[in-house]
This record gives structure tokens, sequence and C-alpha cells, in this order.
């Protein structure tokens, strides 16, 4: 397992870089076959929209890999302003601190506005206009203080516009990437469903945990805190801005 540095956020031409690094190993012969699906949480969306501004830049060559997405779900996205930002990465990095890292990120981010802010926007604005036409879940809640829920609405709508096919869980109270928990039944409802729904080979785990993909023929990106590669799963995670992803 490797952990993705701070870094990679912080100074988003490397994540950028990194991203690309991701986007070669999708294309590479052990993935190129097999159809994807994306799985991100929280601030993790942004590390998916820094891959999709390679995509967005270079659509012809990589319409093979759009295409494979079969399926995305998006869990606790960071959405809103820079001030939703800002307080994810305080509660992600130093939750003891985080009124302390929210106050010193905003400062950062005035301060080095050409190497953070606008790579966000830029991957926000290609999230909001994404290349991946595959069916969508997002799971959110009224009461996260990292992700507002009309804007999320708001990139449902758009979405749905743009002939994407969007299903929202959205509840009044829950846990920011703490659904799962707070609500099982309706979270793993709502997962069965989506999967059933897109013929994904999902097998049931014990104990009513999360469902789990047949490792056989599915590949598996999802953007949560770690990277992890592996025979049949792609782990990653990072965050958003202005209008939030």
């Amino acid at each position: 397992m490797k952990l993705l540095p701070i870094s990679h956020f912080l100074w988003p031409r490397w994540g950028l870089e990194h991203s690309r690094e991701i986007l070669e190993l999708l294309q590479s012969e052990q993935f190129v076959t097999r159809p994807l699906l994306v799985h991100a949480f929280s601030i993790g969306a942004y590390t998916f929209a820094q891959l999709l501004v390679h995509v967005s830049r270079d659509a012809p060559q990589f319409d093979s890999l759009t295409q494979r997405i079969r399926g995305q779900v998006y869990d606790s996205v960071v959405a809103g302003s820079v001030e939703h930002m800002a307080t994810g990465l305080g509660k992600t990095m130093f939750p003891q601190f985080e009124s302390l890292i929210r106050r010193a990120s905003l400062t950062y981010f005035d301060l080095f506005k050409r190497q953070t802010l606008d790579y966000f926007n830029t991957g926000i604005d290609v999230f909001w206009n994404t290349p991946v036409k595959a069916p969508a879940l997002f799971f959110y809640c009224k009461n996260d203080a990292m992700s507002n829920w009309e804007t999320v609405d708001q990139i449902i709508d758009h979405w749905a516009k743009s002939g994407i096919h969007v299903t929202g869980k959205k509840w009044e109270e829950s846990t920011h990437a703490g659904h799962l928990k707070r609500h099982t039944q309706e979270y793993l409802s709502a997962i069965h469903e989506f999967l059933h729904s897109r013929n994904f080979p999902v097998r049931r785990s014990p104990e009513n945990k999360s469902p789990q993909l047949t490792p056989s023929s599915w590949g598996m990106l999802k953007c949560s805190p770690e990277i992890l590669h592996s025979p049949h799963n792609i782990h990653v995670r990072n965050h958003p801005s202005e209008r939030g992803i």
C-alpha cells in the first residue's frame, strides 16, 4: 500500500502528474480490457477530477477508457465554496486542529491562487462537464459541513440534463463519509440496486457489510485516502474548490 502524499493536493500540479500515472496503469495490459467502477469518497472526487482533466485534453486517446467506466459512486463529495474545501482539509489532516488548519489553508490558497485554486477550478469544471457518461449514484446529507447539499443537487440536475442517469440518496442528518455506518440498510440497498442495474458481478460479504465485486473481470478505481494497487482493484483519494465537486 502506498499513501497518497498530501503534497499532491497542496501543490495540484504534482497531483495532475500522479493522475497521469494512474491513467497509464488503467491503459496497461492488466486493466485495458476490464470494465471499471469509480467509487469516490469525500475529497477523493478531486483525484478523479484530475484524471478527467487529462481525459478531456485528449478525448480520442481515452475514449475507450471512458467507455469502460460502467458506473460512478460518489459518497460525501466535498462541494460548495473554497471554505468547504479548507474545512475538508482540516478534518482530513489534523481533526484536533481543524480550525487552525482551515484558517491556514485559506491563507495558503489566497497566496498561491495560480498554483492551487486555478488548478482546482479546472478540475471542477471538468467534473461538472464530465466526459464519463456512465450512470452515477450520489450519497449525501443536509447537515454535512464539508458538502453543500444544494450544490450536490445542482450537480445531479446538471448531469441529468446532459444525459447521464443519476440517482441521489440524501438524508436530513448523517455523517460525512459515514453514511454506511449511520444508515446501513438504506446505503446497502441503494448500492446493491445500483450495481445490479449495471450488471456488476456482485457478491454479498458476510455480516451485512458492503457488497464486493467478483474480481475476475472487473476493476475498481476507488478514490479514498490511500492508493492501493492490487491485481483487481485500484484505490485512490483527494479534494475540490470554488463551486466544489
